[in-house]
């Protein structure tokens, strides 16, 4: 069957840069693709170029007759309609069921008599996502959709995309969207796209595979250099003399290869520390907040919550738009003052607050200027003087964007630009209010790692279900009526709570817990059945022989030629490494389960 959509060879050069260079993309119907890159890499422009909105200097598009195409921007426009619900029915073709615009904006968070004119960015994106989703197309090309939904939204989106029958292509930080929704994944690395016929949940694997055959292939080429030049030059016996200067030389040679690929497209991200906060870093007791309704009534926001917060826990706040996480984030922080109740903070507290309308930055700044505070070409990291210049480039800025405006940067330079102000001063205390939003994977996995080195205290309000499941040791959740529950762990902790216990209950047990990572108490069990029993005998031999899998499947990985040489072997060969890994990992986590049973049951 001929693809629905098919880019081959494409290349695109922006100034002197080779953005793309034999790029290639096929999507067949009901495919559904995840796009991925680091920022800047070309992503969104391969995506236009797919919508046929971009021409690529070179290379062919084809798509087929009567295909349904349909693109999803970061930045829509509006303009020239009246209400949200104008601009979506616009969208629908012929003989479409007229009550769908009403249906999927409501689903939105919006009611369709909204003035375009007065919306905000997100709200924008989400009239816009309606607006591509209503004809039911053949083909949907997403830019970020995530981007601006609340939890209970993206759910719904992810099982709305499952629901329809188009072909789709992906491009999100949001780990989980992807995991759950893709079926391939394209890797746009240095102009060209390398393709993964699995989801995304095997991508990373897959990408580190790759990455390391090319480190294995440019250490042999170098090495081949570094031999011919020096027979070249000295002949035998010189060489001879000479072995163990040019080994040294060689390794040099070597890690220099590896660092340059380490470096290759990621963030240098480190936080600036201040002196230790006090042990109690805030402390909210019994507080609430009402706000007067436009129908002259009072919503009740937050109802008798409690929370207490100490040095090094990592607090994550879920729940919709609207609901008051961000009343519940100004109060713990003493932006905001309760109706009732009180909030203490700790002592000795620095507070760094990262907002997710990028409000700290003044879009007329240059880059330089927005890092130094005007004030030359030095930047002040944790007290210690750096170069602009260098500080920068820890971010993946170039020298020459120095002078350039923050208002032209695009929205993941912003994110970086603000995540370099952050890290720059001292803190102990983080505040994040979406922090994930424009973030590249490359630069979100350093962010998690960073936030996981932190010495300091972090309270962040985030949709990103991995970001959190990665970060956080306690969420508070907000559950509708003013109530929000407290639970020990990440998101995924969250819901597997929520599915065992009365929310109330859960909640007044999480409020009382002090230490950042402690889990729930284990419900007690009366014996040990058949079953466990068996599988806790049978579980070690089982993890140890898929050991033996991963380790043959690796070995036979290594070989620099494979990938050249048989590359649908070489995809195979990885998606079984992915499996197995997998496999393993469940298993060791169903074992270790079985032995704290176990040891229950003994003592």
């Amino acid at each position: 069957m001929p693809p629905l959509l098919l880019l081959k060879d494409i290349s695109l050069i922006i100034g002197t840069t080779h953005l793309l260079d034999g790029a290639e993309l096929s999507l067949e119907a009901g495919t559904r693709l995840a796009l991925v890159g680091r920022n800047g890499s070309g992503k969104s422009t391969l995506l236009k170029i797919a919508a046929g909105l971009v021409d690529a200097d070179g290379g062919t598009r084809f798509a087929q007759p009567g295909a349904a195409i349909r693109y999803l921007p970061q930045e829509p426009s509006l303009e020239g309609f009246a209400t949200t619900h104008d601009y979506v029915q616009a969208g629908l073709a012929e003989g479409d069921d007229p009550d769908r615009a009403y249906y999927l904006l409501g689903n939105l968070g919006l009611s369709g008599t909204e003035n375009p004119a007065h919306l905000s960015g997100g709200e924008a994106r989400r009239a816009a996502l309606a607006r591509v989703l209503a004809p039911r197309p053949d083909i949907l090309l997403l830019d970020e959709p995530t981007n601006h939904l609340d939890l209970p939204s993206i759910e719904w989106l992810e099982g709305e995309l499952k629901a329809m029958r188009a072909a789709l292509v992906l491009i999100s930080h949001d780990r989980r969207f992807l995991e759950n929704l893709s079926q391939a994944v394209v890797w746009l690395d240095r102009g060209q796209a390398k393709r993964l016929d699995q989801g995304f949940a095997g991508f990373e694997n897959w990408r580190d595979m790759l990455l390391d055959q090319e480190e294995t292939e440019r250490h042999k080429r170098d090495r081949k250099i570094v031999q011919e030049l020096d027979w070249m030059r000295h002949g035998v016996s010189g060489r001879r003399k000479r072995n163990q200067g040019r080994l040294g030389r060689l390794n040099q040679l070597r890690q220099g290869r590896r660092e340059e690929l380490k470096q290759l497209g990621n963030v240098k991200m480190e936080a600036a520390e201040a002196e230790t906060s006090g042990t109690k870093v805030i402390d909210a007791k019994n507080i609430s907040k009402s706000f007067g309704a436009p129908d002259g009534s009072t919503r009740e926001i937050i109802k008798s919550f409690n929370l207490r917060i100490h040095r090094g826990d990592r607090i994550g706040i879920v729940g919709p738009n609207g609901i008051g996480k961000t009343t519940l984030l100004k109060i713990l922080i003493g932006e905001m003052t309760p109706d009732t109740g009180n909030v203490k903070l700790g002592s000795a507290l620095s507070m760094m607050k990262l907002d997710q309308n990028r409000a700290a930055l003044n879009p007329e700044d240059t880059l330089a200027n927005a890092l130094t505070g005007g004030g030359g070409d030095t930047v002040f990291v944790g007290g210690k003087p750096r170069n602009v210049i260098s500080y920068m480039q820890d971010f993946l800025f170039t020298p020459q964007q120095a002078r350039t405006p923050v208002k032209i940067l695009s929205g993941g330079e912003r994110a970086r630009l603000l995540l370099a102000k952050m890290f720059a001063a001292p803190s102990n205390f983080l505040v994040l209010d979406e922090p994930t939003n424009d973030l590249d994977l490359e630069t979100l996995d350093l962010l998690e790692e960073t936030l996981g080195e932190y010495p300091g205290t972090v309270l962040v309000v985030s949709h990103d279900r991995d970001f959190l499941d990665r970060v956080v040791t306690q969420v508070v959740a907000a559950e509708g009526d003013g109530q929000f529950g407290v639970y020990a762990g990440g998101y995924s902790d969250m819901l597997n709570q929520r599915s065992g216990k009365n929310p109330a209950e859960v909640r007044k047990a999480g409020q009382s817990k002090s230490a950042p990572k402690e889990r729930p108490a284990r419900a007690k069990v009366a014996k040990m059945n058949f079953s466990d029993q068996h599988l806790l005998n049978t579980l070690p031999g089982k993890i140890e022989g898929l050991n033996k899998t991963i380790e043959k499947l690796q070995a036979d990985l290594h070989d620099p030629t494979l990938y050249a040489r048989d590359p649908k072997k070489f995809a195979d060969l990885s998606a079984r490494l992915a499996e197995a890994q997998a496999t393993k990992a469940a298993d060791e986590e169903r074992w270790l389960e079985l032995e704290m049973k176990r040891e229950e049951l003994e003592a």
